[in-house]
């Protein structure tokens, strides 16, 4: 359990895996902010389910493609709760439409932009107030697409690959700060984002992909939201520049 003033943020907290940290980490005591892109009343519901029990949470719209996103989330974050404790970033977006060579330049873009550069604009300004505190935590969320490097999945898994090499390289520089900095990488969770991609693998591909698993099925939301838990705890006080792999013994373990 952690203190109730503890705050932390969750980056595309609205839904999937990142709703499922942000109520979790509500009930540990921390006051939430996540940012959502489109779906308003999705995050409304987010923010009155941990009101209902006695949370504090805050919402603001965000596109973290954008260079100004980072800045006003952490801004909203001081300005309502005084302090950042934890950074999750858990906003990303995935295609598996192109090889790496008819990849356009609009979907490389995108990709790399939010999942990358949106990540290291969040820890920029973010971690000036962990290090003034001596104390914070982040966890990136990865993928083991970095362990799989599926064909079309490419741009994706560059975007993830070079994230865990940025979490690992900060975790080092911040140590001495106080700030411990990991990464999850989750096997296929059973969320909306993973369902799309399903969808454009088709149904006999996609069933390969499933029971390729060692376990045979889809992780779910929650066992990832367990994992960012016990790394921010103090369960996990020793623990920085590591990646996690949650995924049912798929690639990575």
């Amino acid at each position: 359990m952690v203190l109730k003033h503890q705050t932390a943020i969750v980056t595309g907290g609205s839904r999937g895996i990142g709703k499922a940290i942000a109520l979790h980490l509500s009930t540990q005591g921390f006051n939430i902010v996540l940012s959502f892109k489109k779906d308003e009343k999705a995050a409304a519901q987010v923010v009155s389910d941990i009101q209902k029990s006695g949370g504090a949470a805050e919402m603001i719209r965000a596109d973290l493609s954008l260079a100004d996103s980072a800045n006003d989330i952490t801004r909203t974050t001081i300005e309502r709760f005084g302090r950042i404790d934890v950074l999750i970033n858990n906003a990303g977006v995935s295609s598996n439409k192109s090889l790496i060579a008819d990849t356009p330049d609009l979907e490389w873009n995108e990709i790399i932009e939010v999942n990358l550069h949106g990540v290291f604009r969040m820890m920029k300004a973010v971690v000036p107030h962990m290090r003034q505190q001596k104390k914070g935590n982040i966890v990136n969320i990865s993928s083991n697409i970095t362990k799989r490097l599926a064909p079309t999945f490419g741009t994706y898994a560059i975007s993830k690959a070079a994230l865990e090499t940025m979490t690992q390289i900060v975790a080092k520089e911040e140590a001495a700060n106080g700030i411990r900095v990991n990464a999850v990488a989750p096997g296929p969770i059973k969320t909306d984002m993973l369902e799309k991609l399903l969808k454009e693998m088709g149904a006999k591909r996609a069933k390969s992909f499933v029971d390729s698993m060692p376990m045979k099925r889809m992780g779910t939301a929650d066992e990832i939201a367990n994992m960012v838990a016990m790394l921010t705890s103090d369960v996990a006080s020793f623990v920085t520049g590591q990646i996690i792999y949650v995924n049912g013994g798929g690639p990575g373990t």
